[in-house]
């Protein structure tokens, strides 16, 4: 309990400056959500990023209490993911819950596979447009 309640303590941080804060999921956190959060954390995006998986089973880094109070964006790879982090949400029901966006991006891509880089641009985009 003692490392939950230092890690929800360090979630706000306020050293992390004004960089949006954004989870990205996949279901292992290994493949597409590292990429993500790798090309979401430079240029044009400079956000402050994370990445985790939804499958606690395969997850090396298991979305938690701790990582969706830290987020302000859960940016998911697909429905699954999307579902079961809303899910998680609505049974944490934290005061400040992140939004959740899913960009639809199978899972059939190597880590950083430029394929891969170019679909998380174009569906970020597309989704956060307004």
């Amino acid at each position: 309990m003692r490392v939950t309640m230092n890690r929800l303590h360090n979630a706000k941080n306020q050293n992390q400056g004004d960089h949006k804060k954004v989870l990205c999921v996949c279901s292992a956190g290994l493949l597409r959500s590292p990429t993500a959060a790798w090309v979401l954390s430079h240029e044009p995006y400079n956000f402050n990023t994370r990445a985790a998986g939804s499958d606690e089973d395969f997850a090396l880094i298991p979305v938690d209490e701790v990582l969706l109070t830290w987020s302000e964006l859960v940016v998911c790879m697909d429905g699954r993911q999307a579902a079961y982090v809303r899910a998680l949400l609505k049974m944490l029901k934290l005061s400040d819950p992140p939004k959740v966006i899913s960009l639809d991006i199978p899972d059939q891509f190597r880590y950083r596979d430029p394929e891969l880089v170019n679909l998380i641009r174009e569906r970020y985009d597309e989704r956060t447009a307004k």
